[in-house]
């Protein structure tokens, strides 16, 4: 029985999904999952640091060189999360199923919004039982798409604008990403949303660690370890 029809039987009718094991997510999604979550850690940290430099540094400035290391973590993490984004684009597009979850809304599809309302009502500790789902649920397909997705092409777009402001006029930078700034409304502007989606990055971590532990237990189904073995488990 191939992935999709299993995945289809087990939504369809969760009582069937006790004790059942599915392949879910595919190794390269498992491995820009753990990359991603590495790039953000640095990328918040420093991007902290360079919006709040500390206010004073041991020694001599002129024989410290914390910014530019700061900075320089900062660089090359954002190089790397832009690489594994694209690589991970191109993975949506030979990938599984739940491998392009992340790039699309069922807008259209009815049952995908009673979905979301039933997780609501599930995650408002209303319903007393949860709905089974081999990928997302409808709630968090549309976080992941909303904190993930779009988040990762504003902070792409907006990162690599700014650093071209240093690169200087010309480079491949400002020539890929300099039209950002005006459509903004100027530097100022672009480093606010750059900030504002470093903040909403950083609470949806929050929120999606909560989510996922509290799942694990609650639900009777594997979250965490999935992201490591790539199967879901429905327990007993």
């Amino acid at each position: 029985m191939n992935l999709n029809a299993v995945a289809a039987e087990i939504e369809n009718n969760p009582e069937t999904a006790a004790g059942r094991t599915v392949y879910v997510y595919e190794g390269p999604v498992r491995l820009w999952h753990w990359i991603n979550t590495l790039c953000i850690v640095v990328l918040a940290s420093t991007g902290y640091l360079i919006a709040s430099p500390l206010p004073s540094v041991a020694g001599e400035a002129s024989a410290s060189f914390l910014m530019g290391y700061i900075r320089f973590a900062h660089f090359a993490a954002a190089y790397v999360f832009a690489v594994a984004f694209l690589v991970r684009v191109y993975w949506a597009l030979v990938g599984n199923h739940h491998a392009r979850q992340l790039f699309y809304l069922p807008l259209s599809d009815a049952n995908w919004w009673v979905g979301m309302l039933r997780e609501i009502r599930w995650y408002l500790f209303i319903d007393k039982q949860p709905f089974k789902y081999v990928g997302h649920n409808p709630l968090g397909h549309l976080f992941m798409f909303l904190f993930v997705t779009v988040a990762a092409v504003l902070m792409i777009c907006t990162g690599f604008a700014l650093y071209g402001e240093g690169a200087g006029l010309g480079s491949w930078q400002d020539r890929l990403f300099g039209w950002v700034i005006p459509v903004l409304g100027g530097s100022q502007a672009t480093h606010s949303w750059h900030h504002l989606g470093m903040w909403g990055i950083v609470t949806f971590v929050i929120l999606h660690v909560y989510v996922a532990v509290r799942e694990d237990i609650m639900s009777r189904q594997t979250m965490i370890s999935t992201m490591i073995s790539g199967h879901r488990t429905f327990r007993e």
